[in-house]
C-alpha cells in the first residue's frame, strides 16, 4: 500500500507542472481515496474465498494472465528523464555514489571501477542488467510473448526482459536474471475516475527478479551482486490531456553491497508507434 501511494503521488507531482493547483489537489484526493477503498475491497473479498475453502466447489485451473490483465502496459514507451540527469544521461566520475546506500564493500567496489578493463573483458553490459536498465534513456516495446508471458524489448543496449506469470525455474546468471510476474494491487483512481464501478478498478504489475549477473546500478561502477533482489511495480496513469504515463517503482535489495535497499521511480510516456526506436549496443562510455 505504501508503494502504491508513492508511485501514484510520484506520477502526480511529476506531471504537476502541466496542470493548475486546483486540478492537482483533485487528483491527489482521488488517489488517496483509492487507497482506503482498496482496503475495504480486500476485506470484502476474503468472505467468499473462506466459504469456498469450507466445502465450496473446487476451483478450476486459473485463467491465463493475458485474459485477466487489469492494466494494459503493452506498446511502445519512451523514458522521461526528469531527475538524476547526471547519472542517467552521462557517465559520472569514479567515486560519485551520491544517493546509493553503499556499505564499505560497495564503496570499495565502486572506487575500483575500471571501464577499460570491463571493455577488454567483454563486460560492456554491466550497467544494462535488470537492476539498472530501466534508468537508461531508452525506448521500450512491451508485448505478450504468449498468454502467460510478457516480453519487454529495450533499444538501449539491445536487451530483452521476460516476465512469466507461471513458475519460472530458469537457471539465470545472465544480465536480466530470472523474473516472476504477478498482477498486483488495484489501479489508482486517477486512471479510472472516482465514480468508476468497482470492477473497473484494475491493478498493476509486480515483477520480482533474482539470479542476475553482477552488474552496475550506474554506469560509473556502482555495484550490485549476484544475490541482489529486484522488485518492481508497473503502474499506468491516463492523465488529463490524453497522455499515458507509466511509473516503474523499483527496489534493489543487496546486503552484500548496501546498508539498506535502493529505491527509484522511473517514468515513461506511451508512444503511438515505433518512431525513434533505435537498438544500440552496450557501451562503457
Amino acid at each position: 500500500m505504501v508503494r502504491q501511494m508513492m508511485a501514484g503521488l510520484g506520477a502526480v507531482f511529476e506531471i504537476a507542472g502541466r496542470y493548475d493547483v486546483l486540478k492537482l489537489n483533485h487528483l491527489i484526493l482521488k488517489h488517496l481515496t483509492s487507497i482506503a477503498c482498496t482496503g475495504l475491497a480486500a476485506l470484502a473479498l476474503t468472505a467468499p474465498a473462506f466459504a469456498q475453502g469450507r466445502g465450496g466447489a473446487p476451483a478450476g485451473p486459473p485463467p491465463p494472465a493475458k485474459a485477466t490483465t487489469p492494466v494494459d502496459i503493452t506498446g511502445y514507451w519512451v523514458s522521461i528523464v526528469n531527475e538524476d540527469w547526471r547519472y542517467r544521461m552521462t557517465v559520472a566520475p569514479k567515486g560519485d555514489v551520491d544517493g546509493v546506500p553503499l556499505n564499505a564493500a560497495g564503496k570499495a567496489a565502486a572506487d575500483a571501477w575500471d571501464p577499460a578493463k570491463d571493455e577488454a573483458a567483454g563486460l560492456q553490459c554491466r550497467a544494462y542488467g535488470a537492476a539498472a536498465i530501466m534508468r537508461m534513456p531508452e525506448r521500450l516495446h512491451i508485448t505478450w510473448q504468449d498468454d502467460n508471458t510478457l516480453k519487454m524489448e529495450i533499444d538501449t543496449g539491445t536487451q530483452t526482459r521476460i516476465f512469466p506469470f507461471t513458475p519460472n525455474n530458469a537457471a539465470g546468471g545472465d544480465w536480466q536474471g530470472v523474473s516472476q510476474a504477478i498482477w498486483d494491487r488495484p489501479k489508482s483512481r486517477m486512471a479510472v475516475g472516482f465514480f468508476a464501478p468497482q470492477g473497473d478498478w484494475g491493478g498493476g504489475l509486480k515483477v520480482t527478479t533474482t539470479k542476475m549477473k553482477p552488474g552496475y546500478l550506474r554506469r560509473n561502477g556502482v555495484p550490485y551482486s549476484a544475490n541482489a533482489v529486484l522488485t518492481e511495480y508497473y503502474d499506468r496513469f491516463d492523465v488529463p490531456g490524453g497522455d499515458t504515463i507509466m511509473v516503474v517503482s523499483a527496489e534493489v535489495d543487496d546486503p552484500q553491497y548496501m546498508i539498506s535497499p535502493f529505491w527509484t521511480s522511473t517514468h515513461y510516456k506511451k508512444q503511438a508507434d515505433a518512431k525513434g526506436w533505435n537498438p544500440t549496443p552496450c557501451s562503457v562510455k
